[in-house]
């Protein structure tokens, strides 16, 4: 086609062009349009969305200022609280005082006339005391937690007749390996066995009745239906003796420490064992043994029972039971008994201990320091003991 056929079709051509444009045009405007319409929903959203968000970040604080206001408050109701019930525990432990709990026993006619004929047979057996010791407990006078450490059973006590700042842990009511911490210190700031020495010892003990005792431990070995007490040399890691105990028919001592037929106690006296037999199974027996060679000096029958008891311990020749109840209360020393006459029942102080963990798997007397070692369901205890002198009678 020539040149002049192209410039008689151009006339033609451009009104279907400006069309066109025309078109493009128009739909370029909507989509900006569109994009205008969805930029400006979008600006809406976001301004609607900030705005919930700035109310619910008031709300929120407002919701953390009223719990820690609500918090602030149920602290100080908390230490009120507390308040409270440490005063009604000491008004609790001023009324037990001035109102003692009945003994744990029943009354039985004859057997109070057999107990009181006994006694006056054996009203002439005298004992003859080996110090003028003439103490016994007032009081707790403090008490001191200082950790927590090994089984729920177990004991922990210095040696009762020597000046030795060792401190000796027996963990468990059935091992052969007794820990030595060389001070309280060591004892107190280390929760691991580490900075202890070891005693293996050739027999394994039974129960938590063991003591350390002028540099022997006399411990507690199960054989058979039978019971010995050993004499372990703690220097130079020997037994010195051993021996049978005298006794037939064992039973466990304490009503709720079914592990300990036997507690070797420790007094300003000397040597003590408190066991129970069948023969006389409601109530503790008591004996004085000669360090030396393990020879019972003398045994009595003792009017204090069993049940219910979890421990006990002699001070000035006068053995001192505590009792508690089968879902763990206030201990307390219910029953006394001295073997020189000279503290009557009646005089005797109704000593409480303070109510904490459950109830203690032992009890150490220490007559060189007048405090008490205890065991509280793995909690190591130190209870400082107010003394004053026996009543004659």
């Amino acid at each position: 086609m020539g040149p002049w056929r192209c410039l008689l079709l151009l006339p033609l051509l451009a009104p279907t062009l400006r069309a066109q444009q025309q078109q493009f045009m128009e739909y370029v405007e909507r989509r900006l349009t569109l994009l205008e319409e969805r930029i400006s929903q979008w600006h809406d959203q976001s301004s609607r969305y900030s705005t919930e968000l700035r109310d619910f970040k008031n709300q929120v604080l407002g919701m953390l200022e009223a719990a820690e206001k609500e918090r602030e408050a149920m602290r100080m109701e908390a230490e009120s609280a507390a308040v409270r019930v440490d005063r009604l525990e000491r008004e609790v432990d001023y009324l037990e005082t001035q109102n003692p709990a009945p003994p744990c026993v029943e009354v039985d006619e004859t057997l109070m006339d057999k107990q009181v004929a006994t006694a006056k047979q054996r009203k002439n057996e005298k004992y003859t005391k080996v110090t003028d010791c003439s103490d016994t407990i007032a009081s707790v006078r403090a008490m001191k937690i200082l950790k927590r450490f090994g089984s729920p059973s177990g004991l922990w006590t210095k040696d009762a007749a020597g000046s030795s700042e060792k401190i000796y842990v027996f963990d468990g009511t059935a091992n052969d390996t007794v820990y030595v911490f060389p001070r309280m210190r060591e004892f107190t700031l280390f929760s691991a066995t580490r900075k202890a020495a070891r005693i293996k010892l050739p027999y394994p003990w039974v129960g938590t009745g063991h003591l350390v005792y002028d540099g022997h431990l006399y411990y507690i070995r199960q054989q058979g239906l039978s019971f010995q007490v050993i004499k372990f040399n703690l220097a130079n890691k020997t037994v010195v003796d051993s021996s049978v105990f005298p006794a037939e028919e064992q039973i466990p001592v304490f009503g709720l420490s079914p592990s300990t037929y036997i507690e070797v106690s420790a007094d300003e006296e000397g040597l003590w064992a408190i066991y129970a037999t069948k023969e006389d199974e409601k109530n503790m027996c008591l004996a004085k043994l000669d360090p030396a060679s393990l020879d019972i000096e003398q045994m009595w029958d003792t009017p204090c029972p069993r049940e219910n008891a979890e421990g006990a311990f002699v001070v000035c020749g006068a053995l001192h039971v505590v009792y508690n109840t089968r879902l763990p209360s206030r201990a307390r020393v219910q029953c006394v008994f001295d073997v020189s006459g000279t503290l009557a029942p009646e005089d005797a102080s109704l000593v409480y201990f303070p109510k904490r963990y459950g109830s203690h798997a032992s009890l150490k007397y220490s007559p060189r320091e007048r405090q008490i070692y205890a065991w509280d369901d793995g909690y190591q205890i130190i209870y400082r003991m107010e003394m004053k002198k026996k009543l004659d009678v």
